[in-house]
Formats: C-alpha cells, structure tokens, sequence
C-alpha cells in the first residue's frame, strides 16, 4: 500500500513538473512575439548602424536613418528580415525563460531560495543556451536587413537561407557564421539582464497598488535592459560586422569576434564599437521590461487557469 501511494506520488510530481515547464515555455514564447512585434523597426535601424563603416557611411542620425529608410524603400521596409524573428524568438524566448527557471535551480546549490549568484550564473548559461539556437536566424536575418532595395522586391527569409547555405553551407563560413560573437552578445546581455531584474526587485518593496507595482516592475526591467546593451554592444556590433556584407566583394575582412572587435577599434576608433547603442537601448530597454512583464502575467495566467 505504502509503495504504491509512494508511485502515485512520483506521478504527481512527475506531472506537475512538466505542466510547469509546459506553462513557462509557453510564457516565454509569447513574451518574445509580443516584444519582436513591437520593437523590430528598431532592431532594422541598429543593424543598419552597425553595418555601415566610416567608409561606406549612409545614415548620420536615427532620424536620417529612419526619413531614407522611409523615402527609398517604403514604411514596410521597417519590418524587412522580422519573418527569422518570429520564428526564431518564440522558441527562443521560450529557450530563454525556461532554462533560465532550470539554471537558477541548478545554480541554487539546494539551497531553500536562489542567491544573487544563482541569478547572475543562469543568466548567463540561459544566454549561452539562447544563442546557440538562436545564431542561424541572426544570419539570415542581417542578411536581408542589410540590403536597400524596396521591400516588396526583396527575397524571402527561406530564400536567403538558403542562398547562405549554397555559397557556404551550414557551418562556422554559413548559417553559423558569427556564433561566438552571438554567444558572448547574449550570455553578458542575460546575465546582466535576469541579475539585476530578480536581485533590485528583490530588494525593493513591493506595491499594493496594481498601477504601482506594474510600474515598478516596469523600470526595473527598463533599467537592467539598457544597462546590458550598453556593456553587451561591442559584441552585437561586431556580430553584425561578420554577419553582414563585407566591405570589399570576395575578401573576408571580419572573421572572429575579438579580431573584428580589435579590427573596428583600430580602424574607426572606439565609438564605432558602440554603432547603434541608441536604437538598441531604444528597443531592448522598453523590450527587455516588455518581455519580462508578459512572461510573468502569462505564467501568471497560466498557473491559475489552467
């Protein structure tokens, strides 16, 4: 008798740990379609930032960047390269909400509640993770958000993977191309992200308000966004650099990520590592806290309907 409740028990468990995990992927997933809906336009202008060289210099401000955009290609072109996105951010903020959640338990060290370091170290491992999936659609999605031409004329997402895929295969030259780079632009991003989110919210007072506490929350995940793109953007720039076309047609003049971050300071100087920070700032402080605050309402939800 003692055994088999002991059985049922184990069931149970078994049970409710995969409804959790259920719960918290869907979570994440939505969170990321909410946040690359909203925020892509602004993603397409730092990429267009990032691209550009003292040398093949086009855009001087955001608002000459967004008036060219406007007048040469048309106001879809702010969406061009968003189809990778949408496939990729829903498992991918999927990825990114629920291996955080296992990291943080695996990082807890049994103890009865996660630490400071918990946070910081499954931040970082969930960025890890996040980036390893992720690395593929970056590719194509630079790819198409690097070229000028009208936007009902450009290729589809498939297409330009695999044009990418016939001229260099899947590989670190392919579909792969610039990896490291997106592994360490979105290891810093998270651990700073998901550390300071959890740790200051932690250590502020919660309000009774709804209104209040929203708020809170809000400019908590505002603050630790912008704060992980201002350290994490020499790694997204240089990123972009070996993603995106190269300056001279044939010759591969960004190949690894400390040699392209070396290359770009020596070149152009230390602001060019910091290309596009306003336009990132712009999309992924509002967007960190957005994806943060749909995570939590929607597990939330979850939890309590389901």
């Amino acid at each position: 008798m003692m055994n088999t409740e002991m059985s049922i028990k184990k069931q149970g468990n078994a049970s409710g740990k995969f409804k959790l995990a259920c719960q918290q992927i869907v979570a994440g997933g939505t969170a990321g379609f909410v946040e690359v809906s909203l925020m892509q336009p602004l993603d397409l202008i730092k990429t267009r930032f990032q691209i550009q060289s003292i040398h093949t210099e086009q855009y001087s401000s955001i608002g000459d960047c967004i008036k060219k955009i406007y007048q040469n290609e048309g106001i879809l072109s702010f969406y061009k390269g968003i189809l990778p996105p949408i496939l990729a951010d829903v498992p991918k903020r999927a990825t990114k909400f629920f291996t955080f959640e296992q990291y943080k338990q695996l990082f807890s060290f049994g103890a009865p509640s996660p630490t400071a370091l918990s946070f910081t170290l499954a931040g970082l491992a969930s960025g890890v993770t996040e980036g390893f999936l992720i690395n593929p659609f970056e590719v194509v999605k630079v790819r198409l958000q690097a070229e000028n031409q009208v936007f009902s004329k450009q290729i589809s997402a498939w297409s330009m993977a695999k044009v990418i895929v016939h001229e260099n295969g899947f590989g670190l030259s392919g579909l792969n191309k610039g990896l490291t780079s997106t592994l360490f632009r979105h290891g810093i991003f998270n651990m700073i992200y998901f550390s300071f989110y959890h740790n200051i919210k932690g250590y502020m007072k919660p309000y009774q308000d709804k209104k209040l506490e929203f708020l809170r929350k809000f400019m908590i995940g505002l603050t630790g966004g912008s704060i992980a793109s201002c350290i994490n953007i020499p790694f997204d720039v240089a990123k972009s650099r070996i993603q995106g076309p190269q300056p001279t047609a044939g010759h591969i003049k960004y190949k690894t990520c400390l040699r392209t971050i070396h290359t770009v300071y020596v070149e152009e100087g230390v602001k060019a590592l910091y290309k596009g920070l306003l336009p990132k700032m712009l999309r992924l402080g509002p967007g960190g806290a957005i994806m943060l605050l749909v995570n939590e309402h929607v597990l939330d939800w979850l939890q309590n309907n389901t």
